[in-house]
């Protein structure tokens, strides 16, 4: 079969497309053949060494996918080969060898079926980035309905599945996005409030829309200069749920600012949960996206070989997921 191999971890600059022997499954697994797989910031940061797996080299990435199953291990009796399913959550692409492959053996307790009305491509990219969102929102407790949400790098994966589960959840979203036409499709997608994070004002008109009140828990996918920005937005007993850090470290940061409004900063990571915990999250974030007539948002489909390509458009800031067809790709 194909594959995108990792050779090293210098970047994705060292992929390379290969042919490699099929997966074999083991004990309760099966062989999915691919039809689409999704790119997430994750799969950079293992490519750089900025990630805390150490898979054995040359290492296949790729978190997300979705295809048939067509081989079938030991022990799996609820499956069978046609099944169409997608990867939920596992170690598929961190320990484990990934979905930029044309195979993948992945753990039968690691699959779930396609939402109905749902295309091969929303349902390829959707399950790590709702189960993030999902956890990014609840992981200080149950907020109160109607609470100050905001969500940084609104656009991205993460933050598109952050602005409609909280919109479900019957939160007040404010999102940030650097292009107009994105800031226009978040308020579609269920955005109050949106704002320019590059405008020198912006944290002053922030201020103005939602007063007399603050933000309640800030969602942050970006880091860098903006985290502390973000900070001064939060009211008594404010949160933020650190997703990723595509602007790189926060290089300046006064710890005086957290002191008087006893503001608390927590990292998210959905490997925490176990397989069951996860799976009853997916079921959740279901119910909530019905319950607003909400579905994934596909940024651009590429050809499995141009993966390099797909991730120039996600460096670039996509509007929702980047995928590429590996069928036929």
């Amino acid at each position: 079969m194909r594959a995108w191999l990792l050779d090293d971890l210098t970047g994705i600059g060292s992929l390379r497309l290969a042919e490699v022997p099929d997966p074999i499954p083991q004990q309760g697994e099966v062989i999915l053949r691919l039809h689409y797989a999704s790119l997430n910031p994750a799969d950079r940061y293992l490519a750089e060494r900025q990630y805390p797996a150490k898979p054995a080299l040359p290492h296949i990435l790729g978190r997300d996918g979705m295809g048939t199953v067509e081989r079938l291990g030991p022990g799996v009796t609820l499956l069978q080969p046609g099944d169409r399913r997608v990867v939920l959550r596992s170690e598929v692409g961190v320990n484990r060898p990934g979905t930029f492959a044309e195979r993948v053996a992945v753990p039968v307790d690691d699959l779930v079926e396609i939402p109905a009305g749902w295309s091969d491509p929303e349902a390829a990219g959707a399950t790590l980035v709702y189960l993030t969102a999902y956890q990014a929102l609840t992981m200080w407790g149950a907020l109160p309905r109607d609470s100050l949400v905001l969500v940084t790098g609104a656009s991205g994966g993460v933050g598109v599945a952050a602005v409609q589960l909280a919109r479900a959840m019957g939160h007040r979203v404010i999102a940030l996005s650097r292009s107009d036409e994105k800031s226009r499709r978040l308020r579609e997608l269920g955005a109050t409030n949106t704002f320019d994070p590059g405008s020198p004002d912006w944290q002053r008109s922030a201020k103005a829309a939602i007063a007399p009140r603050r933000v309640d828990l800030a969602i942050d996918n970006i880091g860098g200069k903006l985290l502390p920005e973000v900070i001064d937005l939060l009211g008594d007993l404010g949160k933020v749920s650190v997703v990723g850090r595509l602007a790189g470290p926060v290089s300046e940061f006064n710890t005086a600012t957290l002191f008087f409004r006893r503001i608390r900063i927590g990292g998210v990571a959905v490997g925490a949960w176990t397989r069951a915990e996860s799976r009853a999250v997916w079921g959740e974030v279901l119910r909530l996206l019905s319950s607003v007539d909400a579905r994934p948002l596909v940024d651009s489909v590429f050809p499995f070989g141009d993966l390099a390509k797909a991730f120039g458009r996600l460096a670039q800031g996509p509007m929702g997921k980047v995928v590429v067809a590996v069928a036929g790709g």
